[in-house]
């Protein structure tokens, strides 16, 4: 086993254990405990497939067991926010999940969506149950933090007059956003699910997961910070800000060719030496100077200010909670007993 990738084993481990659960003996077939309510090896499998696919035979037991752990501690934070909704009332509706469900399945034939739902190993049911969830925990965040997010016209002026220059352009402009997964282990990937392909076809897996989850209408920015390995841009929704056009010369000719193509809120997958990346544009803009006055200028800073906030709330409100939920993960704590045993 490399050094990285007993590091990357061993930070996974001791993130998920719970010592306040070591000695307390695990339920059969239970990979995690949330607070008493259990995450089934059964649902772990399923999520992991959903995810990654069928096992690639070129990837080691280890690197494996690694993906799976990062799967559970996203289960793990996911039932977290659930149980949190729950308890506030704010689980979705039957109407809010028909709702949802119709307006993913309105690009496709029934034919087309049940060939979608065969690609990611999952049934209808599964599908409303994880839209319910999604939903639930979204209006956990609009309650506890989002709806209370106050962005002033002084905000949005002071932001404007301490970067002024960014509004003033000599070219023509691309507002562009991205996606990055790169094959390369590197330990100092961060975004919210600490989610890190370590290999080509990893990537390739993730990079197709991805398109699908956006085909079906998971937000772009939101899929940025969870899975964007860009250490720069994942923060902030996969915002790359506003490219001017000429730099598009000394890009590769096929990704070049293919920002070109992109009209305002569409993206596309594309392979570079360097990985996968799903660019989207998100809007081009003439040279001059962008004054305070235009709408589109106040609608930019105020996104951005509030996509800031709600980064940063989110991200603490994750934590805190973590803090307060009675966690057990019996597959670390299986991958700790095995070692002992080989010792």
């Amino acid at each position: 086993m490399s050094m990285n990738t007993r590091r990357l084993l061993a930070a996974g481990i001791v993130a998920f254990l719970s010592l306040a659960g070591c000695k307390k003996s695990a339920p059969p077939n239970v990979a995690a405990q949330v607070n008493g309510r259990s995450i089934t090896f059964a649902d772990l499998d399923k999520q992991y497939l959903a995810q990654f696919g069928s096992t690639d035979n070129r990837a080691s037991d280890d690197q494996v067991m690694i993906q799976k752990m990062e799967v559970l501690r996203g289960m793990i934070d996911g039932e977290i926010m659930l149980q949190r909704a729950e308890k506030l009332g704010l689980m979705a509706t039957d109407s809010d999940v028909d709702g949802k469900l119709n307006e993913l399945k309105a690009p496709y034939t029934q034919e087309e969506f049940q060939k979608l739902l065969d690609s990611r190993k999952t049934s209808l049911d599964d599908l409303k149950t994880q839209i319910r969830r999604d939903l639930s925990v979204q209006k956990l965040f609009n309650k506890e933090f989002t709806s209370h997010i106050q962005i002033s016209d002084r905000d949005i002026a002071d932001f404007y007059n301490a970067n002024k220059s960014n509004f003033s352009w000599a070219e023509p402009h691309i507002h562009m956003a991205q996606i990055l997964v790169t094959p390369s282990p590197d330990p100092n990937v961060r975004n919210l699910k600490s989610d890190k392909a370590q290999n080509e076809d990893q990537a390739k897996k993730k990079i197709e997961m991805l398109l699908k989850r956006l085909h079906q209408g998971e937000d772009f920015s939101m899929l940025a910070q969870n899975y964007s390995e860009d250490t720069s841009s994942a923060p902030n929704g996969g915002d790359m800000g506003f490219i001017p056009q000429s730099s598009l010369e000394k890009a590769n000719p096929d990704l070049r060719k293919l920002v070109q193509a992109l009209q305002p809120g569409q993206y596309q997958a594309i392979h570079t030496p360097d990985g996968y990346r799903i660019l989207k544009v998100t809007s081009r803009e003439p040279a001059g100077q962008r004054e305070l006055s235009d709408p589109r200028v106040q609608q930019t800073i105020r996104e951005t200010l509030m996509n800031r906030k709600d980064q940063l709330y989110r991200a603490a409100y994750y934590e805190m909670a973590r803090n307060d939920a009675q966690v057990v993960n019996y597959l670390a704590r299986q991958v700790l007993e095995s070692r002992d045993q080989k010792k």
